[in-house]
Order: C-alpha cells, then structure tokens, then sequence
C-alpha cells in the first residue's frame, strides 16, 4: 500500500516506521529541512523537504499513485487542506488526519477528510483497517481500538451463497448483528443463509478480520 504522510515530527515518524514494518510504501512530506535529514537518515523511504498544503509539494510525493493519505501536522487546518488537496486535485481515495482540537472531528467530517481522528494509535488501525480488509468498511471501533463494528456486502457469485451461517462455520470471535436483504432486515440464526448482495452487519475482533475479508471477498 503507498502511503504519503504530511509531517515528520514524531508522529510522522512513528507512522511511517510503522508502516514501514508491516510491508506499506510510506512518502513523507516535511518543510523542515532539519527534520528532512534526520527521516531521511532514520528510515530508508522518499522524503520531499516541501510544504504539504501545496500541489507542488504533493506532486513530488507522487500522491497521485497513493492508497491514502495521512496528514498529521500540528496545525488543524493544515491538515483539512492536504486531504482537500489529496482528494479533489489527485483523486486519493482516502484520507485521514489527526484532529489536535477534538471540537473540529465533526466539522473536519463534513469538509471531506474521510477518517479524521485524534490518536496516533487510532490512524495505524484506520490505514492497517484499509490495507488488510479491502471487503470490510469498517463504521466503529469497539474496546479501545481491539475489535470493530463493520459492514460487508456479499459480492456477485459468492461461493458460499445458499450455505447457512452453521455450515459456513465464522470464527468465534466473528457475531452477526443484522442481515439486510432488500427491503428486509434479518435477525440472523444458525440456519439463516447468506446470499450475493446481501449487507452484513458483523462485530469482529481485530485478528479475525483479514480472515473474514478472505471468506467473503471471492
């Protein structure tokens, strides 16, 4: 997954080793020239020394071949205007900032940044969330961040479809919520079957979920 990341404090750091680590393809963007050196001599990846809130300083990155993009400066508005940016002059299809000030997440929301959030911890489990689980779209972290409230809709030629929940046999760490079939909603049994474009609403802990995207994205 390539990733371009806007700021290289620590935050910055933190995120790009991280994902790093788990095999991402990470782009910071810094304006400091100090800081430029020290990422460029702590982690081997692209850094452009340039001011991630222009178009000039995105093109270097190459944001317009990115997966995501996370903008995780100090300043709020800096980082609504490099996912504005991402998104309407690139095309990105997600982005997410850190919110300092947690009064703005709504209106961060309603701008057009697609996760805004507030922890550092919280945007390695959006961009690991989007990497790993293309399938899932996730709508709520759940304790702390250890498992999430996700929905899934059963795609065209399903190989399971007609199987019912019993025999398709879900991890124990996977609950069906609702199934929505149509117009109608489900409360979902042991026998109830799954079938193409169904939307399913499931509550998972974290390390079942690359396990469900491969049942349910063939």
């Amino acid at each position: 997954m390539n990733v371009v990341i806007v700021g290289g404090g620590k935050i910055g750091l933190y995120l790009a080793e991280t994902l790093l680590n788990h095999g991402h393809r990470p782009h910071v963007v810094e304006i400091d020239k100090r800081t430029c050196a020290h990422l460029a001599d702590t982690l081997d990846i692209p850094v452009i020394c340039g001011d991630g809130t222009t178009i000039e300083a995105l093109e270097s990155a190459d944001v317009g071949t990115a997966d995501a993009l996370i903008s995780v400066s100090g300043r709020d508005e800096d980082n609504l205007i490099s996912c504005q940016l991402a998104k309407m002059k690139f095309g990105v299809k997600k982005t997410v900032a850190r919110v300092n000030n947690p009064r703005n997440l709504r209106v961060m929301k309603k701008l057009g940044v697609d996760v805004p959030v507030c922890t550092t911890n919280n945007i390695v489990r959006v961009i690991e969330h989007e990497a790993d689980n293309a399938q899932i779209k996730l709508l709520m972290s759940l304790n702390a961040g250890a498992a999430s409230l996700n929905e899934i809709v059963i795609p065209d030629h399903f190989p399971k479809a007609g199987q019912t929940l019993a025999e398709i046999g879900l991890s124990k760490d996977v609950v069906v919520v609702t199934i929505t079939r149509g117009e109608e909603m489900l409360i979902p049994r042991g026998e109830t079957t799954l079938e193409s474009g169904d939307k399913v609403m499931v509550i998972a802990k974290n390390h079942s979920l690359h396990d469900i995207n491969e049942l349910f994205g063939r």
